[in-house]
This record gives structure tokens, C-alpha cells and sequence, in this order.
């Protein structure tokens, strides 16, 4: 029977280090050492648990602090308050809008009707193409080019009127020849301003009209209403 093999350390010198860590003295200046290291930490983090607390105080009152400092210097002129100002209700979204009507209005207000066509330095070529189809087809009053925004139109246009009775037959065309372009189709009735922003139909897409500053009537009263007067001569049949 073989004898147990000898250890590679002396366990002696093993329980003489460890006791000697562990002595008294040793023991305190560990114990020292890690009340200091604890305190440390502790100090870290209260000062970063008091660096994110949150204000107990409003603005204004001792003790509140800011989490931006705001400028020493200068003041805005809107004030102090605008944070805490309720929302408001608009009186309206349309400046200028006049309340609800008492009645209707009656259709046969309706005396004629503008299309404006839309287009761009990319679509002036179908624009050009439109203009040449409604002129061979239709008696409208066909007007010049608008190559910048004029009155209350913002992009390049052109426009022509008709009659109302060829309303049913010219609507449905232009939404089948539009080649996509942007028309706006608006009643002439006196009161401008409602015939484009309240009064009209959009082939396509809609896009904005700038007429919320065009003056409104008085009650009662109407604008000079704009005649359609026919400028051009059908000559191609109206397919069918």
C-alpha cells in the first residue's frame, strides 16, 4: 500500500498566512479601508440621487432649481407663463368665416364656372395638350397662360369658363382627360371668395388656395359677377 502523496504547498504555511491576514490589526485596517471605500460609494451615490431629484418647489419659489439654468441676462417677450397657458378654442380655422346660414342658397346662384388647370415646368407639355383638347371641343371662354402664381392661385395655370349647362359634360370629361394634372372647378355666384374655397371641386389632388384674404361681402350684398364669355369655335366632334 502506497503512502498518500505529499501536498505541492505546506498547509502550515497556508493557515500561517491566512492567520496572519486575519490578526487583529490586519482585520481593522481591512475593516478601515472598507468603511472608507463603503462611504465613498454611499457619498457618489446620494449626491447622484440628489443631482436627479426631482424639484419639490414650482419655479419661482426658494429651493427650486432648474435643470438648465435659463440666461442670466435679458427676458423673453412673450413672457414667463406661456407653459402653463390652457389651449385655446379657435373661433375658426378660416379666417374670416361667417357663421352658419339660416337658410340655403339656392342653386340658380350658381351663373357660370371657372376650371383652372395647374401645372408645371415637369407637366406643362400635358398642359399644352389639355388646353388644345378643350379649345377643339367646347365653346369656353379660354384664358392666356399664367406662368406665375396670380391671384389666388399659387402655381403656373391657366383657366377657361363655360356655361353652366355643359357642366355635366365637361366635369366628367376633365376627370377622364385630366393626364393627371391638378384642376380646380369652381361656380361663379358673386362672392369669390366662397366660389374657391368653399364652393369648388378638385379633380385629382387638391393643393392650396390662397383666398382667405379676399374680402368677403357684406349680407346683402354680391361682387360683380364675372360673365363667361365663349372665345373659341368647337371644331373636333366630342368623342362619345
Amino acid at each position: 500500500m502506497h503512502p498518500d502523496p505529499q501536498p505541492l504547498t505546506d498547509a502550515g504555511d497556508d493557515d500561517a498566512h491566512w492567520a496572519d491576514l486575519l490578526s487583529p490589526t490586519r482585520r481593522r485596517l481591512i475593516a478601515s479601508a472598507g468603511l472608507a471605500a463603503g462611504g465613498l460609494a454611499s457619498t457618489s451615490t446620494a449626491a447622484a440621487r440628489s443631482d436627479n431629484a426631482l424639484n419639490t418647489t414650482e419655479p419661482g419659489r426658494p429651493g427650486f432649481r432648474a435643470i438648465v439654468p435659463p440666461a442670466p441676462e435679458g427676458s423673453s417677450p412673450w413672457g414667463h407663463a406661456t407653459a402653463i397657458e390652457p389651449t385655446p378654442r379657435p373661433t375658426s380655422v378660416r379666417p374670416g368665416e361667417a357663421t352658419l346660414p339660416a337658410r340655403p342658397r339656392a342653386y340658380t346662384d350658381i351663373k357660370s364656372y371657372h376650371a383652372h388647370i395647374y401645372f408645371d415646368e415637369d407637366s406643362f407639355e400635358k398642359a399644352a395638350l389639355l388646353r388644345r383638347w378643350a379649345a377643339e371641343r367646347f365653346p369656353v371662354e379660354l384664358g392666356n397662360w399664367n406662368l406665375e402664381p396670380r391671384g389666388p392661385h399659387v402655381t403656373p395655370s391657366f383657366y377657361f369658363g363655360f356655361t353652366n349647362d355643359l357642366l355635366p359634360v365637361l366635369v366628367p370629361w376633365l376627370q377622364l382627360n385630366s393626364l393627371g394634372l391638378t384642376i380646380l372647378i369652381h361656380p361663379n355666384t358673386g362672392d369669390g371668395r366662397a366660389d374657391h374655397l368653399y364652393y369648388a371641386l378638385w379633380v385629382n389632388r387638391a393643393q392650396p388656395v390662397n383666398a382667405y384674404n379676399w374680402p368677403a361681402p357684406k349680407p346683402g350684398e354680391r361682387e360683380p359677377l364675372e360673365e363667361v364669355f365663349p372665345n373659341v369655335v368647337p371644331t373636333v366632334p366630342l368623342e362619345t
